[in-house]
This record gives structure tokens, C-alpha cells and sequence, in this order.
């Protein structure tokens, strides 16, 4: 079965970047679509964006909350996912997991923090 590791993860200021990466442990090649959640203290994990493979190109989505400063991709090449997170806010501090999307394979989680 596939395995999932995030990094990236970190303290930032409001306003500031991260990265976050997701290897997987084996081709995820064949999967149409993988996904970014987010769960912060004492909430339900919830959705942040999703990415789908199209014939020519991918498909991305974003809840509300993150369209406009986050950006998902992937590298099939290298069985990797990627979320770009730009202008971060206090709100955005949450634990993120990757996941083969309807899937139940996710990551362990990596902790994204963002204060002055």
C-alpha cells in the first residue's frame, strides 16, 4: 500500500510562504485525484484543495478560504504532491495531511503555525 509523508511544514509570519510537500511511497501516477486537508486545534479536518489529473492538463479546486494565495500541484514523475501556501493568516494554522483522495491513505501530518 502507499505511504504518505508531508513536510514543509513550519512557523511563519502573517503574510509570509510555505511549501508543503507529500511523497508517496510508491507511483501515484495512476491516481486521478489527491487532495490537501487541514485540521486546527479542537476542529474537524476539512478540506483545503484538490487536484485531479485531466486528459491534457490538471484540474485544481479550492475552498473559499484558501483560493487566491494557496496553490496545489503535482509531479507524477516523482510520486509528489505540493501545496503552495502564499499571504498566510493566524487562521491558517492547522496540522495538513495529504490524501489519496475517498481514500482512507493519508499522511502523518505536518504543522503549519503562522503568528507574529
Amino acid at each position: 500500500q502507499v505511504q504518505l509523508v508531508e513536510s514543509g511544514g513550519g512557523e511563519a509570519q502573517p503574510g509570509g510562504s510555505l511549501r508543503l510537500v507529500c511523497a508517496a511511497s510508491g507511483s501515484i501516477f495512476s491516481v486521478q485525484t489527491m487532495a490537501w486537508y487541514r485540521q486546527a486545534p479542537g476542529k474537524q479536518r476539512e478540506l483545503v484543495a484538490t487536484i485531479t489529473r485531466g486528459d491534457d492538463s490538471n484540474y485544481s479546486n479550492y475552498t473559499n478560504f484558501v483560493k487566491g494565495r494557496f496553490t496545489i500541484s503535482r509531479d507524477y514523475a516523482r510520486n509528489t504532491l505540493f501545496l503552495q501556501m502564499n499571504d498566510l493568516k493566524p487562521e491558517d494554522t492547522a496540522v495538513y495531511y495529504c490524501n489519496i483522495f475517498g481514500s482512507t491513505i493519508w499522511g502523518q501530518g505536518t504543522q503549519v503555525t503562522v503568528s507574529s
